[in-house]
């Protein structure tokens, strides 16, 4: 564990051009100890310990350990000083960004001080973005999107170069939008970043989707699905066939639960292959496919080679077309089990989407088993959340939904949680089985209100009551069960 180091060692550290070999621990009694991942690295830490007139106790430890030490020691820095940030005409990329030095070009600095906080702070995209007289960066944490600093006006151009580099975009075009993807080392873990760039009015805007591809992907029971869901869900994914569905806007972690579903039925007898736009989460033991249209691989190209590969269960990162809809029905129909996403408001809509793209009736009824929808809502905060009574306005439109409710617990606001009196956020879900039922109001295309009464009549438990649920709970509030579900 990294103690706290004199300010003379931490300057001279984070000044140091190549220092992901070797960390600073602590400092007892005028020795400096130092954990080092080869033997090449033993002179230099001793180097170090000299030039700052300390003793030096080293210690070989794993190359992981001390990136991770390294990482831990950064986030006491904090922030970068600011100064002067001028025009670059030469920009560099690092492999790793904690081995740059704060003497470094300012623009690269500054833009590596972004990323980092942004990681520290698990913010899914990062807004580079020039307004008329300043320049400012926002987080969009726990979907959210905040303001995290402002910058000169001058910076803007300086760090749209630097962003476009590192994406291997062209620096010279800032008249068309441009995509690429941006891989970082922070310490021990690695991060792939979607870059996408726009030209506006007020300069070009820069959007990075941080994903978090070295994390392991969420177990199912973390999600927020409660007892009888889960239980429906993993029994409907352990089919030998079919098509699984879940279903909801960008960015409401349809793809989390569809590899939460992979770990449970992912074993070494089943051969799984997956296509998807961008490969979000790394599991072992699955081929995992990326698109790539440059060379005519889209998912329904994909679809149509997979099924040659003799595959158990094939996971479509999503649906968006009618020729990759019917190349996974043709798949659940020569027995695969076929999961997939689909971007509509809820589960009964889902059917009448399909219907309406072009799927026969009688094919999406014999293949589609389940259609997941769901939303994300974020958590109160564990340290500052209280029972607070539920004002006039909230109550009048609680009332309108049928829910009677006096009080409930809300997060206060406080260091842990930025202020914000959330952390983190959960799931909340409804589950349409595709029973006899609705295979027949399927077969005679019922619109989706006819189709939605009959599962809530079977027992689906719709997204608005699954989330009241959690509110009752003290997992989250009316307001936000209320923003993540009005249509």
């Amino acid at each position: 564990m990294v103690q706290d180091i004199p300010k003379e060692v931490l300057e001279f550290y984070i000044s140091y051009p190549e220092r992901t070999d070797f960390v600073p621990i602590a400092v007892n009694n005028g020795t400096l100890k130092v954990w080092i991942s080869h033997e090449d690295a033993r002179c230099k830490a001793h180097y170090f310990g000299f030039v700052l007139g300390y003793d030096v106790e080293v210690e070989l430890r794993e190359k992981r350990e001390v990136l991770e030490a390294c990482e831990r020691l950064y986030e006491q820095l904090g922030e970068a000083e600011e100064g002067e940030f001028q025009d670059q005409e030469e920009l560099f990329d690092e492999e790793n960004i904690l081995s740059s030095s704060y003497t470094d070009a300012p623009i690269v600095n500054l833009v590596n001080q972004v990323i980092i906080k942004a990681i520290q702070r698990k913010a899914s995209d990062i807004h580079f973005e020039g307004l008329d007289n300043r320049f400012v960066v926002r987080f969009r944490i726990d979907g959210v999107l905040t303001d995290f600093k402002s910058y000169p006006k001058k910076v803007q151009d300086p760090v749209i170069s630097r962003i476009k580099v590192m994406a291997n975009l062209d620096v010279a075009d800032n008249r068309r939008p441009q995509d690429g993807v941006i891989r970082v080392n922070v310490g021990a873990k690695t991060y792939d970043m979607r870059v996408s760039t726009m030209p506006s009015i007020s300069g070009e805007k820069a959007v990075l989707r941080i994903l978090y591809g070295s994390q392991e992907a969420r177990e199912l029971s973390d999600l927020g699905l409660d007892d009888k869901g889960m239980k429906l869900l993993l029994e409907k994914s352990r089919y030998p066939n079919g098509i699984i569905l879940v279903t909801g806007p960008t960015g409401s972690g349809k793809t989390t639960t569809l590899y939460a579903v992979l770990k449970k039925i992912a074993t070494r007898d089943k051969n799984v292959l997956t296509i998807e736009d961008p490969v979000e989460y790394r599991l072992d033991g699955i081929t995992q496919v990326q698109v790539n249209p440059a060379v005519g691989l889209t998912f329904s190209s994909a679809l149509r080679y997979f099924l040659r590969q003799d595959p158990d269960v094939i996971l479509v990162g999503e649906i968006r077309d009618v020729e990759t809809a019917r190349m996974a029905i043709s798949a659940s129909l020569t027995g695969h089990l076929v999961l997939s996403t689909l971007h509509t408001n809820d589960a009964a809509t889902t059917i009448t989407r399909l219907i309406d793209m072009g799927i026969e009736p009688f094919l999406l009824a014999s293949s589609l088993v389940l259609v997941v929808g769901q939303r994300l809502v974020r958590k109160n905060c564990p340290q500052c959340s209280r029972a607070v009574p539920v004002s006039e306005e909230l109550r009048e439109v609680l009332l309108g939904y049928g829910v009677e409710l006096d009080s409930y617990t809300k997060g206060q606001g406080c260091d842990f949680c930025k202020g914000t009196g959330f952390w983190g956020r959960v799931g909340i879900f409804e589950l349409l089985p595709v029973d006899e039922r609705i295979k027949r109001l399927i077969i005679k295309k019922a619109d989706s209100d006819t189709i939605r009464a009959a599962a809530i009549e079977g027992g689906m438990c719709p997204l608005f009551e699954d989330g009241m649920k959690k509110v009752r709970l003290g997992i989250t509030t009316p307001e936000e069960v209320l923003l993540a579900t009005r249509l």
